[in-house]
């Protein structure tokens, strides 16, 4: 069974635990930030700047990192939230 997504992740938490990928904030325009990472090649995401990201939204953005990454779904979010 795949690990439950923790529910109320805001995008400052989200943020500071993609640090551990390389993931930095590089812009922000209007209510979304850009996040890029350098390790194994140059990577985006987008998170909105929301105080409670959706959980749809959330899953979105890391099976793009995991698949970045070379991790599954359910190994990030476990590394990430454990």
């Amino acid at each position: 069974m795949s690990p439950r997504l923790p529910r109320d992740v805001s995008w400052p938490e989200l943020a500071k635990l993609l640090e551990t990928f390389g993931y930095a904030v590089t812009r922000q325009k209007g209510s979304h930030l850009r996040l890029t990472t350098q390790n194994g090649g140059e990577h985006h995401i987008t998170l909105p700047n929301h105080e409670a990201l959706r959980t749809g939204t959330l899953n979105s953005i890391l099976k793009d990192v995991a698949e970045h990454v070379g991790l599954t779904r359910d190994a990030l979010v476990e590394q990430l939230f454990a």
